[in-house]
């Protein structure tokens, strides 16, 4: 199955619709499957007096508030209709993800997009899960600073909202994620993505076998959504099974803004995406057989036995007189033991198969 592609713009817009255009023409031009971008209202989303983060403190102006530097990056809830617009008549899926209860209502009320995103920060925001659930939409899940109690709880609230149950409360979810039907819509509607929330995530911090453990507990489709520099770790990724890469792109590096820096550029992204792709071509089936490809080689690279010396018509066949050769085409040298000791039927010439 393809790996499904997000090219991640993000705030990488700076609250322009044009650079926001762009970042579309740059995921249309690079092969992606959906560009996504993030859609709040500053004041719902943090307090006046919340800190920003160290990277966002190294990549944006120092000395104003998180809740300012937001508010610059907001994406006009205007500007999502022509974004939409401008996505479906490039080919493109146009995803966003909600940091409010107003946006999320917005996304999916007016906007009407087709698949919904949690970010990591969200995981323990059970009303915000629960409202998420409850529109019935298929839902991406990042599951950074997460561990698996959390992640079990998160997906509770979901199951929860999906079966419309009533009277939410931790023994509820709990009941929900243990149900068959619980289990069952999960797997249908939710894909996990295992993610590291530092920017950039050093190397020795990524855990890609992180996805392994995800799958192998829920049972859900594991995806991957990176906050490295470069592009090796989300083609290592794919490599690795994830049935979704999520990478953020810009336009430019060294703009100012909190994302710029873990992005990937346009000719980037584009790379990332070919090597995702022929990552899939590489990854074949669950066995070992031989390939088509391989086949007519096989007689030219694998040995037969053959006549090291003269042999007459009686002789004892041993070590003095059997050697092995190529081409493959005759005797395996796995019946070298059989042979020993066995008297010729006929006479061979050197070099000569063994019949």
């Amino acid at each position: 199955m393809s790996v499904f592609i997000i090219a991640e713009a993000g705030v990488n817009h700076n609250g322009s619709l044009e650079t926001a255009m762009q970042l579309v023409d740059v995921a249309v031009a690079a092969g992606a499957d959906a560009i996504k971008f993030q859609t709040f209202k500053a004041d719902k989303l943090v307090t006046r007096t919340a800190a920003k983060a160290d990277y966002q403190k190294l990549n944006s102006v120092t000395d104003e508030s998180q809740l300012v530097m937001l508010q610059r990056l907001e994406l006009k809830y205007e500007f999502h209709f022509q974004l939409r617009d401008y996505c479906r008549s490039k080919g493109i899926l146009f995803l966003s993800t909600a940091f409010d209860f107003e946006s999320l209502r917005f996304l999916v009320d007016e906007v009407g997009v087709e698949q919904l995103k949690i970010p990591s920060g969200e995981i323990t925001n059970g009303p915000f899960l629960l409202a998420h659930a409850q529109t019935g939409k298929n839902i991406i899940v990042s599951t950074g600073m997460a561990n698996l109690s959390e992640i079990e709880a998160a997906l509770g609230v979901l199951a929860f909202g999906y079966l419309k149950e009533d009277r939410p409360s931790i023994t509820a979810f709990q009941a929900a994620f243990s149900s068959d039907a619980g289990q069952s819509v999960l797997k249908n509607k939710v894909t996990l993505l295992h993610c590291t929330s530092e920017y950039p995530t050093p190397l020795a911090h990524v855990n890609l076998r992180a996805m392994d453990v995800l799958q192998q507990v829920f049972g859900l489709s594991v995806g991957y959504s990176d906050h490295t520099e470069g592009l090796v770790v989300p083609i290592a990724a794919a490599a690795r099974g994830a049935s979704l890469i999520e990478k953020h792109f810009t336009l430019d590096k060294s703009q100012e803004g909190p994302d710029h820096r873990v992005s990937l550029e346009p000719q980037e992204l584009k790379q990332m995406v070919a090597g995702i792709r022929a990552v899939e071509q590489c990854l074949g089936v669950s066995s070992k057989t031989p390939q088509s490809v391989e086949l007519e080689n096989r007689e030219v690279a694998r040995k037969s036995l053959v006549a090291a010396e003269e042999i007459s018509a009686g002789e004892y066949f041993g070590v003095k007189n059997l050697a092995i050769k190529r081409p493959g085409t005759g005797l395996s040298p796995m019946e070298y033991w059989r042979l020993l000791g066995q008297r010729s039927q006929r006479a061979y010439h050197v070099d000569e198969m063994i019949e």
